[in-house]
């Protein structure tokens, strides 16, 4: 397997991945992107989208009248949302910070927020949710979102913590719970996914930033500053070596 990016292609050279201005790629790993959505609004469904399209598809959490949790209002958690609500499901975040409420119920489309630092919010919704997908990369406790699931119901991790995570038994054996992982998908599964994301209009929300600035974007990726993508103008900004 050769990746785009950062992988030594079969002549020695370093692939650039998003960084190149032209690449070359077998048409088998090539994804096709619907007409009417912007390149940029796009470009970052082919990781972000597919990560949490993928597992409301295969883990069946993608029926209409379903209620599904999403924890975290990032880059992951925004697209999740965007993606299950245009499935028919009921959406509710999840979310340490309160004042990420507004923005995900006004204009991410969530029906329902709750703070999970807040036990009575929290005890208020036993039991009430068919799933949950996490996106949240810090070190957090999972027992508190074995809660909110109901019996059968499944909690999948697609955020990747730096330390293990606690994980407490006995509340997946007393409701048959489960604890499950996702990454990305295939190349079938993504352009399922950027078709159905043509069909419902449905894009990352993006700051679209010129080649010279990754530097400063990346000092604000550390701080969480971004709303929740940067995408680089590489056609724009790009200065030719020669």
């Amino acid at each position: 397997m050769i990746l785009t990016g950062g992988a030594k292609y079969y002549d020695g050279s370093t692939t650039y991945g998003g960084y190149s201005d032209i690449m070359v790629a077998d048409e088998h790993f090539v994804v096709r992107i619907p007409d009417n959505l912007p390149l940029d609004g796009a470009a970052p469904l082919l990781c972000a989208g597919v990560t949490t399209y993928s597992p409301l598809r295969y883990f069946g959490l993608d029926k209409p009248g379903m209620h599904v949790g999403v924890v975290g209002v990032g880059g992951l958690g925004h697209v999740a949302v965007k993606f299950a609500k245009a499935m028919g499901v009921k959406v509710t975040v999840i979310s340490t910070s309160p004042n990420k409420k507004k923005e995900a119920i006004e204009n991410l489309g969530a029906d329902s927020f709750l703070v999970s630092r807040d036990n009575g919010q929290m005890q208020a919704a036993t039991g009430t949710m068919d799933g949950i997908i996490d996106t949240v990369s810090a070190a957090h406790p999972l027992l508190p979102l074995l809660g909110l699931l109901k019996t059968n119901g499944k909690l999948v991790l697609v955020g990747v913590p730096a330390k293990p995570l606690e994980l407490p038994v006995f509340p997946l054996i007393s409701g048959r719970k489960i604890v499950a992982g996702s990454t990305v998908g295939g190349l079938k599964e993504t352009q399922e996914m950027i078709d159905f994301a043509g069909k419902h209009n449905i894009t990352a929300n993006v700051e679209v930033i010129p080649i010279d600035y990754v530097n400063t974007a990346m000092e604000r990726l550390i701080k969480a500053d971004v709303r929740y993508r940067f995408v680089i103008d590489i056609a724009n900004t790009l200065k030719s070596s020669s």
